[in-house]
C-alpha cells in the first residue's frame, strides 16, 4: 500500500478509494510516510483527515448539571408524596403525573434560554392554574369530564414546555421542528438510559442478594422512584450538551421503522376487513383504534423531523407518504365511527372529545401528506414539510386547554 499511497498523491479518487478498501492499514502507511512526502494540499488535507481529534468532546454546563441534580430530587420527591401523606395513588397520579415531568423539563430550558418576563409570568400561570384546577375536579373515575381534563392536561403541560424550550422564537417554525426533533431524540435517549438502569438494578439486587441481604422493597419504594424521575432530565443534558449521541441513532431509528410500521398498518387494515370488525359498535375497539391513530401520527412526524435533516431518498419519501396515507384512511374509519355513534346514541363528553380529537389530526394529516406528495412529484421541498408541521402544532395545544378547562363546565362535571 506505501507506494500505491506514494503514486496516488496527486489523484484524490484513487486515494479515496484506496483509504475505503482499508482505512486502519491506509492510516497507519499514511503516518509513516508523511515526514517524507512533497509538500502539497493534498498531504496536509489527508493528514489532518486521518488524525484529526475533536477538543471539548463533552462539553457540559455547571449551574444546568446543578439543576438536573436538584429537579430531579424534587420530581422525586412529588411522585413519592401519595406515599409520604398516605393519599389514593390511583387518584393522585392520574391528575398530577404530567406536574413530575414537564414542568421541571420546562424549567431546564427557562435555565439556558433568557426569555422575556412577561413570557415567564404567562407560563408559570399556566402551571399555577392548571395544578389547582385539576386537583379540585371531582374524582376522575366517577366523572367522564374530569377524567379527559387528566387525559388533555399533559399535552397542555407538553405545549408550555414547548413555549419553554422556544424561548422569544415562538413564532419561529424552525425552532419548533427543533423542538420535535428533540422530542424524538429524547424518546430514544431515555430508552438508553432506562435500559441502562434496569441492568444497574439487576446487578446491585444480584450482588446483595448474593451475600443474603434483600434491599428490592426499599430498592422499588424509593431509589427506582428517583431514577425514573431523573431519565427525561439526565436525557435532556446529554442531548442539549453532546448532541452526538443520538444523532445517528435517531434517524436510523427512523429509517427502520417506517417501514416496518407501514408494512404492518396495510396488514392490519386488510386483517381488520377480512375479519369484519365493527369500530361502529365495538368500543373497546375504537378506544385501540384511536389508540393507534395516535401512536401513527407521532410516528409519522418522528420520522419527518429525522428525514428532513438530510436529503430524503426517494424510498423514505414513498414510505412517509404512503405511510400518511394509510393513517388518513385510519382517522376516517375512526372519525365516521365516532360521528355514527354521536347521531345514533347521543352527545357525551367523551364522543365530543374524541371527535373533536380526530378532525384536528384528520386535517393536519391531510395537509401534511399533500406536502409531501408535493415533494415526491419534486415540486415541493422537505421545509415545505416542516412548515405544515409546525405551523399546526400550537392547534393541538389549544385544543387540550379547551377540553381541559371547559368540558367539564359545559358538562356539569358528568
Amino acid at each position: 500500500m506505501k507506494e500505491t499511497i506514494i503514486q496516488n498523491m496527486d489523484n484524490p479518487k484513487a486515494l479515496e478509494n484506496l483509504y475505503r478498501s482499508n482505512q486502519t492499514l491506509f492510516k497507519q502507511e499514511f503516518n509513516r510516510l508523511y515526514p517524507d512526502l512533497k509538500e502539497s494540499p493534498a498531504k496536509e488535507f489527508w493528514q489532518e483527515r486521518l488524525n484529526f481529534e475533536k477538543t471539548n468532546h463533552y462539553k457540559g454546563n455547571k449551574t444546568q448539571l446543578i439543576y438536573v441534580v436538584i429537579a430531579s430530587i424534587v420530581a422525586g420527591f412529588i411522585a413519592k408524596w401519595p406515599d409520604f401523606l398516605k393519599l389514593d395513588m390511583d387518584n393522585f397520579y392520574i391528575r398530577n403525573w404530567a406536574f413530575i415531568l414537564f414542568p421541571f423539563l420546562s424549567g431546564f430550558f427557562l435555565v439556558k434560554k433568557k426569555i422575556d418576563t412577561k413570557h415567564l409570568i404567562i407560563l408559570l400561570m399556566i402551571l399555577a392554574t392548571s395544578v389547582v384546577y385539576i386537583n379540585l375536579l371531582p374524582n376522575p373515575f366517577q366523572s367522564d369530564s374530569s377524567l379527559l381534563a387528566c387525559i388533555h392536561l399533559p399535552l397542555l403541560l407538553w405545549t408550555a414546555f414547548g413555549s419553554a424550550y422556544l424561548g422569544n422564537a415562538l413564532m419561529n417554525k424552525g425552532e419548533r421542528i427543533s423542538f420535535l426533533r428533540y422530542n424524538g431524540d429524547l424518546v430514544v435517549m431515555s430508552a438508553i438510559l432506562l435500559l441502562a438502569g434496569a441492568l444497574f438494578s439487576l446487578l446491585t439486587l444480584g450482588l446483595f442478594s448474593l451475600i443474603n441481604i434483600n434491599i428490592s422493597e426499599i430498592y422499588f419504594r424509593y431509589m427506582a422512584v428517583w431514577g425514573l424521575c431523573s431519565i427525561p432530565l439526565a436525557g435532556t443534558y446529554l442531548i442539549q450538551y453532546n448532541p452526538e449521541l443520538v444523532n445517528k441513532i435517531s434517524p436510523l431509528i427512523a429509517q427502520i421503522f417506517t417501514p416496518l410500521v407501514f408494512i404492518t398498518l396495510f396488514i392490519y387494515l386488510t386483517a381488520i376487513v377480512v375479519q369484519q370488525k365493527d369500530p361502529y359498535n365495538d368500543r373497546e375497539f375504537l378506544v385501540f383504534f384511536n389508540g393507534l391513530l395516535i401512536g401513527v401520527l407521532a410516528l409519522i412526524f418522528f420520522s419527518l423531523t429525522e428525514a428532513t435533516k438530510s436529503e430524503m431518498s426517494r424510498f423514505t419519501l414513498l414510505m412517509l407518504t404512503g405511510l400518511s396515507a394509510l393513517t388518513i384512511i385510519i382517522n376516517l374509519i375512526a372519525l365516521s365511527a365516532i360521528f355514527f355513534r354521536l347521531f345514533e346514541w347521543g352527545i357525551t363528553p367523551n364522543r365530543v372529545a374524541v371527535a373533536g380529537g380526530n378532525l384536528l389530526i384528520f386535517v393536519h394529516l391531510v395537509l401534511v401528506s399533500k406536502q409531501l406528495l408535493q415533494v415526491f412529484r419534486e415540486k415541493g421541498t422537505p421545509d415545505m414539510v416542516e412548515q405544515r408541521i409546525a405551523g399546526y402544532l400550537p392547534l393541538y395545544g389549544i385544543w387540550a386547554a379547551f377540553v381541559m378547562f371547559l368540558f367539564p363546565l359545559l358538562f356539569s362535571f358528568k
